[in-house]
């Protein structure tokens, strides 16, 4: 189906998919970065450049709570979108 044949709510559940994607690339990276901080602390402190990578890693935790919020209330609207219970022919 192409995307200008796509409902609403295929569109946000395609929206989803990716917002999840990068939900989980994003906390692999921010994981990554850390250890690599944690790791090299002091080494990055003598060379000046701690502030920095503490600054990137805020940064990225802050886009991380972005895509959390984001993707509850992307699920809420599929869920509002969702087409109403078919009722059933014997009722």
């Amino acid at each position: 189906m192409s995307a200008d044949n796509r409902t609403p709510l295929e569109h946000v559940h395609a929206v989803l998919a990716q917002l999840k994607e990068m939900r989980h690339y994003s906390k692999t990276y921010v994981e990554q970065l850390t250890a690599q901080w944690l790791l090299f602390d002091g080494e990055l402190k003598s060379l000046k450049r701690a502030d920095a990578i503490e600054n990137l890693m805020t940064r990225h935790a802050e886009l991380h709570e972005a895509l959390e919020a984001e993707i509850g209330e992307l699920e809420t609207l599929a869920v509002k979108l969702q087409p109403p219970p078919e009722e059933s022919a014997a009722a």
